[in-house]
């Protein structure tokens, strides 16, 4: 391969592509709970990354508060670890599809992955999608049957279904051909065997030297590196990360960066990073084929190239799938609005909605004809609520609408989104869950009984019947079924589906609720509150065990007479009120409600807050009258 030199004078012939023996780049890719976090952990406490003293949390690598809470990694994260002189860059990956950007972001920088599957389990919906993206990037993968010391483990039996999944996702003869190790990743151990387990994960780390490649790279070819994360410093403002591809970096080097749209940008290096364990450190000069950080070009976005400057070459950018849900985000107006949080104003939100686009090339934001509401759509319902809860813990105050799906018109006809539903259930409640699914257009694909007794069934769903199902699910299986769900494509619109078929109660006046009123108002359905919450005309309190919405006062006091003394509402037993959570709240609410969400707060409350309006508002839609 030629290319001009650098002074525009005749040719120079760039080196042959080379392989590097002493780096290996891989990711980790598993479904939600399947241990991914918890393998990565053992693997950096095996490759000494930690002092023998040092005080060590468990999944040390999800850092975020919301990924310690739910239990979930939510952005991708990179670290090193080095076994017998070999540099081992490690990706820890979300395993949910709602978070796929990030998985497809991860795919550009690795060149081979560790599949993590449950020794139970097997492969699961999310799985499937995080493998799909893997094979279609032309990886190597080794599967990594984990917790196989689970009472009900059957590892020949899941890696024979993972072999299954990898020709159903097209996997060439060489994908297909995948090396298996067996891992307890809680104690730290592996083998080739699930009957013969080493005491350490030595297997593993020499079946990712074994198995996976080296990075190919161009070592004297002019710099090329694509921006596949970036994250912020207080000290050194925004950092870029990403693989060199080919050439050489240099601290305080000159260099170009090229923007999605082709515009080429003089920019600097002031810093370079490699990582090593959870660290960055800082080095003068790195080559092509190792993971690195870049500060000093603080203008540059995910997808952007890094390019010589005098040879500046663009590489392809990051293909993201199109986003299947969206919601409103606007300014709160209710009665209670700037009392909780630090930002409440339009510009505050707006600035935050497209600060995010920077991070999560997932997400689209975009302006209405009102300059206080924003439409962001993503990957599903979970993608969209996590920045909502994000925003939250920053000191954001905003309210939200009901979720809905973004369709398509295809040569004239309407398609939606459809996603592929696992259900696990015991089976007492069989009947009541695959009653609930023909509710809302589900099909059943498949069904099965697993050795524990419990039926597993799959059933691809449109995505508007899925919208506030999760709740229901559990109600019908007291709590005990297991969902996981993936989005499979667009088909034509199923039809009408109804996912709601109760009211709310609706509060009538503002004041604060007492236990008299509440003790009544439980007669009529389902309590959100507890005694002494505040409350404002519109806001809903609870849900009608009707179709209808009620309107309830639980502001009332019993009135006091010479036999009633004030201490009488001490006698009222109330029963639990049901306390929603940000997802309980977003699954709940209707077309015509919205959830109020402040840093110390989550309220419901009807789009139209006193009774007048909303009469005047169905009356126009039953007679067609726009208002």
């Amino acid at each position: 391969m030629y290319r001009p030199d650098r002074n525009g004078r005749g040719i120079l012939r760039i080196n042959e592509m080379i392989r590097r023996n002493d780096i290996r780049n891989i990711a980790i890719i598993a479904h939600v709970d399947h241990g991914k976090t918890t393998l990565v952990d053992g693997l950096l406490r095996q490759g000494r990354i930690f002092r023998e003293n040092q005080p060590v949390a468990e999944r040390v690598l999800d850092s975020n508060d919301l990924e310690r809470e739910r239990g979930i990694t939510i952005m991708a994260k990179n670290t090193a670890v080095t076994y017998r002189g070999v540099k081992i860059n490690i990706v820890d990956t979300p395993g949910h599809a709602d978070f796929g950007g990030e998985v497809e972001r991860v795919m550009n920088m690795v060149d081979g992955v560790l599949l993590l599957v449950d020794a139970v389990d097997g492969p699961m919906p999310q799985t499937r999608f995080v493998l799909r993206k893997a094979l279609q990037a032309g990886h190597r993968a080794i599967v990594v049957v984990n917790k196989i010391d689970r009472p009900n483990a059957r590892p020949n039996h899941v890696v024979n279904e993972t072999f299954d999944l990898f020709i159903e996702l097209g996997a060439t003869d060489e994908q297909a051909e995948f090396a298996t190790i067996y891992t307890n990743a809680l104690k730290g151990v592996a083998g080739r065997s699930p009957l013969k387990i080493h005491d350490s994960l030595e297997p593993l780390f020499d079946a990712i030297l074994d198995q996976i490649p080296g990075p190919q790279v161009d070592p004297d070819g002019p710099a090329q590196l694509l921006v596949t994360n970036t994250v912020y410093d207080d000290y050194k403002g925004k950092i870029l990360i990403g693989r060199l591809r080919r050439g050489t970096l240099r601290k305080g080097q000159a260099v170009a960066r090229i923007a999605r749209d082709g515009s080429v940008i003089p920019a600097k290096v002031s810093q370079l990073f490699v990582f090593n364990g959870l660290d960055r450190n800082e080095i003068e000069e790195v080559a092509a084929g190792d993971i690195i950080a870049i500060a000093g070009i603080g203008d540059a976005s995910i997808g952007d190239t890094i390019a010589d400057a005098q040879c500046p070459e663009a590489l392809p950018s990051i293909a993201v799938e199109e986003p299947t849900v969206r919601m409103t985000f606007s300014v709160n107006t209710s009665p209670f609005a700037g009392r909780e949080g630090t930002h409440v104003t339009s510009r505050t939100l707006r600035e935050r909605l497209y600060q995010e686009l920077e991070r999560d090339v997932a997400l689209r934001v975009a302006d209405t004809d009102s300059p206080d509401a924003f439409i962001v759509s993503g990957r599903g319902e979970l993608h969209l609520t996590i920045l909502i809860e994000t925003m939250r813990r920053e000191g954001y105050e905003f309210q939200v609408s009901r979720p809905e799906v973004i369709f398509k018109e295809i040569d004239g006809v309407k398609y939606e989104p459809i996603e592929q539903v696992e259900l696990e259930v015991a089976e007492p409640y069989q009947g009541a869950v695959i009653e609930l699914m023909g509710q809302r257009r589900g099909q059943m694909r498949d069904m099965s009984i697993r050795d524990g007794g419990s039926v597993h069934m799959i059933f691809h769903v449109p995505t508007r019947g899925l919208l506030g199902f999760r709740q229901t699910f559990l109600t019908a299986t007291r709590g005990e079924g297991v969902m996981n769900s993936l989005f499979i494509g667009y088909e034509p619109l199923a039809g009408e589906i109804v996912t709601r078929s109760n009211g709310s109660l609706v509060a009538s006046e503002r004041g604060v609720a007492t236990a008299y009123a509440l003790n009544q108002a439980q007669e009529r359905g389902t309590l959100f509150i507890t005694p002494g919450t505040e409350v404002y005309e519109g806001m809903i309190v609870g849900q009608h065990i009707r179709e209808r919405d009620l309107e309830v006062n639980v502001c009332r006091r019993k009135h006091l007479t010479n036999i009633r003394s004030s201490t009488a509402e001490e006698g009222i037993r109330l029963e639990t009120p049901r306390v929603l959570s940000l997802d309980d709240a977003i699954e709940y609410i209707s077309d015509d409600e919205l959830v109020e969400v402040t840093p110390k707060s989550i309220r419901l409350r009807k789009r139209l807050l006193t009774l007048t309006e909303r009469q005047r508002e169905q009356k126009r839609r039953e007679t067609g009258v726009k208002s």
